[in-house]
């Protein structure tokens, strides 16, 4: 039997809203039934293939984007109604038996679903702090102030210059009061520090990878400071599969062994091979062909997992990367991985 995996990080109700039958089958899609994001790699059934027993699944907005999860940036209630339309996506799937909240008791006599935990990935559709609340009792357990663009409350990876603005202090304390977890994914180097110094609550990096090993997308990767950090406080590093992340040079498409490499850079920078898992954020925003050689869906990710052992890294730490590490930061029942 394959590895269970635990994904950090996957766009699920984006693909849904943008035209994706979640529900099918990946070798019953076509480019008409795939949705805006082709060649598709995840759906439903594909993730319970692939053993993928638990995921942080996204909120995922965009400001000025032109499709169904894209708002003006000014305009608050439309960023509030894109997000919401996917909390209402994941409702839908538990409704339906598709899917359990992170952490929910498997029911007795029937296979286990699908754990999700929910990610805001831009705060933007959070109206105000004290709304977090209701986002929480909805299924979010973590958030990130900004996508690259940034947001109203912080800078992102695409605006270094930002740092966290008042409406994201604000929300930095709603999040650590309700014991939410800061995702660092995004976010500009500013406001990642400025956050850290705010906040004693918990952080995650969901889908970064290690900066000194493929700069060419500026803030985007983590600098090793920022992965110690991580780790010192208890937080785990995802991961992210997209070739440009993972490749030494953006014109080059990224190799298995260059996933291997950021694993190995990560768990150096950490001080342990503990605070490293997959992120892989598959479909989000990019098809299968932007993914290294040799992966097209989770179901391949049993040739990382062969060439980590190739690098040294032993069965037992395998099992920890693939769903371990996040197992344990989410405080799930590890034995139920097996």
């Amino acid at each position: 039997m394959t590895r269970p995996i635990f994904d950090a990080h996957l766009d699920l109700a984006m693909l849904e809203v943008l035209g994706r039958d979640m529900t099918r089958r990946l070798e019953d899609l076509d480019e008409h039934s795939a949705g805006a994001v082709t060649p598709p790699s995840v759906t439903l059934p594909a993730l319970a293939k692939a053993n993928v027993r638990a995921c942080l699944a996204t909120v995922f907005t965009e400001s000025d984007g032109a499709d169904d999860v894209g708002y003006p940036a000014d305009d608050r209630e439309a960023a509030h109604l894109a997000g919401v339309r996917q909390l209402d996506v994941y409702d839908a799937w538990a409704d339906a038996g598709l899917i359990s909240p992170l952490g929910a008791p498997p029911e007795p006599g029937r296979p286990p679903l699908l754990e999700v935990g929910i990610l805001v990935e831009c705060a933007d559709p959070i109206r105000d702090a004290d709304e977090l609340r209701d986002w929480a009792a909805r299924g979010v357990v973590a958030v990130g102030l900004a996508w690259a663009r940034g947001s109203r409350h912080a800078g992102g990876n695409s605006t270094p210059e930002r740092a966290l603005r008042d409406e994201g202090r604000e929300l930095v304390d709603a999040i650590d009061e309700l014991g939410l977890v800061h995702d660092l994914s995004h976010l500009s180097r500013k406001a990642a520090d400025e956050l850290l110094s705010r906040s004693r609550g918990r952080v995650m990096a969901s889908h970064s990878n290690a900066k000194r090993l493929s700069p060419d997308f500026g803030e985007r990767n983590l600098d090793d400071d920022q992965v110690a950090e991580i780790a010192r406080r208890g937080g785990v590093v995802g991961i992210n599969l997209f070739t440009g992340f993972c490749s030494p040079s953006r014109d080059q498409q990224a190799r298995i062994d260059d996933v291997v490499h950021h694993a190995d850079a990560l768990a150096e920078a950490a001080g342990s091979r503990a605070h490293v898992g997959l992120g892989t954020d598959l479909d989000g925003g990019f098809g299968a062909d932007k993914l290294p050689e040799s992966i097209a869906s989770h179901a391949d990710l049993t040739r990382l997992f062969a060439a980590l052992a190739g690098a040294g890294w032993s069965e037992a730490e395998i099992d920890a990367f693939a769903f371990g590490n996040w197992a344990r930061f989410w405080g799930l029942d590890q034995s139920a991985g097996g």
